[in-house]
């Protein structure tokens, strides 16, 4: 009889480990491209002049997406060259509803490649309203304001997963994932970027502001039940640099899923967001993860 309880138990560990494995073949055989080469999204010709919107692989994701703009004259084919450059998204609900999403709204020129360079933080897929960026440059004392249509498409990269939440403040916030965007069997640095919602009678190009000096403690896990929960040593929280960014380290010891598990803390270090998980290693059993936590795979 203890022979045969054994091999049930053995059996459904077996399965549940199948199940995973399976799970996890199917989501790591998404394709995601090497993220190292900037193509136009979409060009734009107003007043005489040609914007191109560039980001990775010419696609705008949900998430942390890093743009750049190139303008020229179409007259003379000269670059516009350090110009006072604004770049605000802005996403049109279904019910008609105006909103924007954290965003580098003043542009910074970078001399050697002659690009504008930012970042926005879509907040939404184009599947239930509508996104445009708005476009604005001054040249020889003329003004320009351009207006596009855009698609924000699904992320896929796990590894550049966003999540928004509501803190004990009562305040609402927005983390989002950097980098890595491939990580390695290794410690990888991990970037991302802390947002809050401000409230709703702001401008839009103030509708989110970066937080200043919070810290977020880290605990990865690997949740699934074959994984047994468990975690990896040298990690580090994330601390803001001057770029406004939060660095810390991940060590990623296998490929997988993985739960970045989060607590967020204020200047002040109150914790605003995210509970501690049991150090217990659980096989056969999905592991328990903070409130605040964000999944990822490669």
């Amino acid at each position: 009889m203890r022979i045969l309880t054994w091999i049930v138990v053995l059996f459904l560990f077996t399965t549940a480990c199948t199940i995973d494995k399976t799970d996890y073949e199917s989501e790591s055989n998404i394709t995601n491209p090497e993220h190292n080469e900037f193509k136009e999204v979409v060009s734009i010709q107003k007043d005489n002049y040609t914007i191109s919107l560039e980001a990775l692989n010419g696609h705008l994701y949900k998430g942390y997406n890093e743009v750049r703009l190139k303008i020229t004259d179409a007259t003379t084919k000269q670059v516009v060259e350090n110009a006072k450059v604004t770049f605000l998204p802005i996403y049109t609900t279904a019910e008609g509803k105006i909103e924007s999403c954290p965003n580098l709204y003043d542009l910074v020129y970078d001399k050697g490649e002659k690009v504008y360079k930012g970042f926005s933080v879509f907040t939404q897929e184009n599947t239930q309203g509508d996104w445009k960026v708005e476009i604005t440059f001054k040249d020889k004392n003329q003004s320009v304001k351009a207006s596009q249509l855009v698609f924000v498409e699904k992320q896929n990269n796990k590894n550049l997963n966003m999540t928004s939440f509501r803190g004990i403040d009562n305040e609402d916030y927005i983390i989002a994932l950097v980098a890595p965007i491939k990580p390695k069997v290794a410690e990888n640095e991990l970037v991302a970027g802390i947002y809050k919602l401000n409230a709703e009678n702001s401008s839009l190009k103030d509708a989110y502001t970066v937080v200043d000096n919070y810290t977020l403690l880290l605990d990865p896990r690997m949740p699934e039940p074959s994984m047994g929960n468990h975690s990896s040593p040298n990690n580090k929280d994330l601390v803001q640099r001057e770029d406004k960014f939060y660095y810390g380290v991940v060590n990623y010891t296998m490929t997988g899923n993985w739960t970045l598990n989060f607590i967020m803390l204020n200047q002040h270090g109150r914790i605003l967001k995210g509970t501690n998980v049991p150090s217990d290693f659980t096989p056969g059993v999905e592991g328990k993860k903070s409130e605040l936590h964000i999944d990822t795979l490669f």
